[in-house]
């Protein structure tokens, strides 16, 4: 039978067993710390990659917005300034044709508007393409009409081999503040050719605004097809 110990053995023993105790605590503690550790830096990892991630994501939704909101205000820009430039060639041909206009009557005096007259009046002739027609003009223009008429059936029986009655419209006349021209009456007085030096100005502002255009301001880039 073993002997009892003594209170010295009892105190060692229990010393040894505290020291065992604490150690396996430390040792216990230690794993938890670092476990928790590295739940920590797992944990601390993921969170930085989502607000990274969430971040990015914010930074690229206000870069697309600003982009497309500076993309819209270039564009507006773009447009204001495409109108404003616009405007202002419109306004430039205006004062052009106006100014034309206001000169047209520079035109009708002497031999210039005497071969201004018969070509309008033999264009008549040709589109008509009839043996009797009739001419209105200025009342104040008879004198130079009538050589104008007599000039322009010469012609026409020259290119065409046919002869072509052509009479003054004493009846109705065009008015004496119109910018001169005539009008060619055929058709038993239901064709009416407007050959008036204004009605040649409004075709040449259609007709001619393209070619005006180009050489004031030049070639369209833009337009795919061309004359």
């Amino acid at each position: 039978m073993a002997a009892p110990m003594s209170d010295d053995q009892v105190a060692s023993e229990l010393k040894k067993m505290t020291a065992f105790i604490r150690q396996e605590a430390l040792e216990k503690a230690r794993e938890i710390q670092l476990k928790a550790d590295e739940e920590f830096a797992i944990e601390k990892s993921k969170l930085v990659r989502q607000e990274t991630s969430s971040i990015d994501s914010s930074y690229e939704k206000r870069f697309k917005q600003a982009s497309m909101s500076q993309q819209i205000t270039r564009s507006t820009v773009a447009n204001k300034t495409r109108l404003r430039v616009l405007s202002a060639r419109q306004e430039l041909l205006n004062e052009l044709f106006e100014k034309t206009r206001g000169r047209l009557g520079e035109f009708t005096e002497g031999e210039q508007y005497q071969r201004i007259l018969k070509g309008l009046i033999l264009e008549g002739l040709y589109a008509l393409s009839e043996g009797k027609v009739a001419v209105r003009g200025r009342e104040k223009d008879k004198e130079i009409l009538g050589k104008a008429i007599e000039d322009a059936k010469s012609e026409c029986k020259e290119k065409t081999g046919k002869d072509v009655q052509i009479t003054i419209d004493e009846k109705n006349p065009q008015p004496d503040e119109s910018a001169g021209g005539v009008s060619i009456v055929g058709g038993n007085g239901r064709i009416d050719i407007n050959n008036t030096l204004e009605e040649r100005l409004k075709l040449l502002e259609t007709d001619a605004l393209p070619s005006i255009r180009a050489t004031l301001f030049g070639e369209n880039q833009n337009r795919k097809f061309r004359d």
